[in-house]
């Protein structure tokens, strides 16, 4: 490799090394010269995080699943919304930039994968003096690890590589076994958290880098993806054991839930959060334009811009009522009848529900920035609110937009020449309760597995009934499952936690659907009408991505994804 590219712009200004480099300008030095200087090895170490792939890019993952609508047809968004990837056309969804995201991960992981191994491979016979080398060497361990999971999480086996090949080198490597590659991760956790600091605050100019507990968190999430139905096909306890051990080596760590939930996902990079254990952090020269992305043009005042992941109804449906109740009972194959339980109206249908929804669904009524928000549509057809804003192809179909992220600080302005700097969770502490309480559910503890969902529920800006000792068996599985769809919501877990449950043939096939409200000019009465936008169509293979046709071509020993 005669010269390698160092995107210096991004590795001086990623936010998790906020202040510790001062690299001349350059965008290009010879690859003998990195490994020469300190400022420049380190500039390519911070580089490396920009192989884990956040959730901020226009297609969320959300809109690949039934959380949201799919607006955008582009860009891998007309392939995942209505489940329509096959290895002719999964690449589409790889390019990493703007629009495409990084759901298909195969290419940006083994680009990144190799990155770490020459780092690993150049600090093993590295004269510089580096004060931090071991934690260096360690984070590129973590990061490896996370790489690793990111591909298996979507693909199963992959190839594990550990030598950086020159570029242009054909080496044709068979898929490892799933088991494989997790044992694999796990050492290099291991390995690595012996080397790194406990912990970062969120206000420290270093968070965002690996730590002992982004470690234990991300060994948290690989062994539960480990121990599931879809990768743990006898229900060996063993690996659930493990899962739980991993969550619980965090229960103690001294973090505790953010109180208000609202504002935890609207917080800007390097505030106080005592939730947050590991994520990406943002500044004003490399933030994200999420809020333009996805307020969208459903009211006038927020015209102009694009509603990219606007809430489903299938999501809202989701909510419990205040009284701890599920607004509806719902059938296999998604058929619903209200629970009268659950005080629920139809002629209501905001009122009264959990406080997470108003936290992260922009809906009729909505009081946002000072403004309340009108989601009606007219007589003609063709235009809506209060303003008979005319619809066009930036209109989030489904009658709701994001909140989640979104600034409602009317300062704040809403702008494409603005930069915004909400930080990506990774990992939180309601994941890691959840974790160990879907462990501990599989392992038979049910009062466990009751008591971390009831601490998520606690919340003090949420306060919702806790789930009580009379829900047992597959009740408790459901409300579990539930819990985790709506505290995580649109943080890209539930693309692969319905896979990973194996109940995507159910969710997966039924309709996304939408809200049409129609009102009467001479009386206000509105009227709440669901629709079908989208029917997707799940196959029993797609629990697992293709790896894409032109792979395969260039490594005739690499294997197709199971079922494919």
């Amino acid at each position: 490799m005669k010269k390698l590219l160092l995107f210096f712009a991004i590795a001086i200004c990623f936010s998790c090394k906020k202040n510790i480099l001062d690299i001349p300008p350059s965008d290009r030095v010879s690859d003998a010269a990195v490994w020469t200087d300190a400022n420049l090895i380190q500039a390519y170490e911070n580089e490396m995080y920009n192989g884990l792939p956040h959730g901020f890019y226009i297609h969320m993952y959300s809109k690949y699943t039934d959380e949201a609508v799919n607006t955008a047809p582009c860009c891998g968004a007309n392939i995942f919304g209505p489940t329509t990837y096959t290895p002719d056309n999964i690449d589409q969804a790889g390019s990493g930039d703007f629009w495409g995201g990084y759901m298909y991960y195969w290419t940006q992981g083994y680009v990144y994968i190799r990155k770490v191994n020459l780092f690993l491979e150049k600090m093993s016979t590295t004269t510089v003096s580096l004060p931090n080398k071991a934690r260096l060497v360690a984070e590129a361990k973590f990061l490896r690890a996370f790489m690793y999971f990111n591909l298996i999480e979507r693909f199963g086996g992959v190839p594990i590589v550990t030598q950086s090949y020159p570029l242009g080198t054909q080496v044709d490597f068979k898929r490892n076994s799933f088991d494989d590659c997790v044992t694999f991760i796990e050492k290099d956790i291991t390995e690595a958290i012996t080397d790194l600091p406990v912990s970062y605050a969120s206000t420290d100019a270093n968070f965002g880098r690996a730590s002992q507990d982004a470690c234990k968190a991300l060994s948290s999430r690989v062994l539960l993806y480990a121990a599931s139905p879809l990768f743990n096909t006898s229900n060996d306890m063993t690996k659930w054991q493990k899962a739980a051990d991993a969550a619980a080596s965090l229960l103690s760590s001294g973090y505790s839930l953010y109180p208000d939930y609202q504002k935890e996902f609207m917080l800007t990079s390097g505030s106080p959060n005592s939730e947050l254990i590991f994520a990406r952090e943002f500044t004003t020269t490399n933030g994200h334009q999420t809020p333009m992305n996805n307020l969208g043009r459903r009211y006038g005042a927020y015209g102009g811009w694009w509603g990219s992941n606007g809430p489903s109804q299938n999501l809202v449906d989701d909510y419990d009522m205040t009284n701890g109740q599920p607004p509806f009972i719902t059938a296999a194959g998604g058929a619903k009848t209200i629970n009268p339980a659950s005080g629920y109206a139809p002629q209501h249908p905001y009122e009264n529900r959990d406080p997470r929804f108003n936290a992260t669904v922009i809906h009729d009524s909505t009081i946002f920035r000072g403004d309340r928000f009108a989601m009606w549509i007219a007589p003609d057809g063709k235009t809506f609110g209060m303003d008979s804003y005319t619809f066009s192809s930036d209109n989030p179909k489904g009658g709701y937009i994001l909140k989640k992220f979104m600034p409602d600080d009317p300062t704040v302005p809403l702008s494409w020449q603005t930069t915004y700097t909400t930080p990506w969770p990774f990992f939180r502490l309601a994941e890691i309760y959840l974790n160990y309480a879907e462990a501990k559910l599989a392992l038979g503890d049910e009062a466990t597995c009751r008591q971390y969902i009831n601490l998520v529920r606690a919340r003090p800006s949420v306060n919702m009934p806790p789930i009580p000792p009379s829900v047992t068996g597959d009740a408790l599985k459901a409300r579990l499952y539930n819990e985790r769809r709506i505290e995580l919501a649109f943080e890209g877990h539930r693309f692969f936690d319905v896979r990973r449950w194996k109940i995507a043939m159910d969710i997966e096939n039924r309709p996304i659907m939408g809200m049409n409200i129609s009102r009467d000019p001479a009386t206000s009465k509105q009227t709440y009408t669901p629709v079908v936008e989208l029917q997707k169509q799940f196959t029993p293979n797609m629990y697992l991505l293709p790896v894409a046709t032109a792979e395969l071509s260039r490594n005739k020993n690499l294997g197709q994804s199971a079922g494919w």
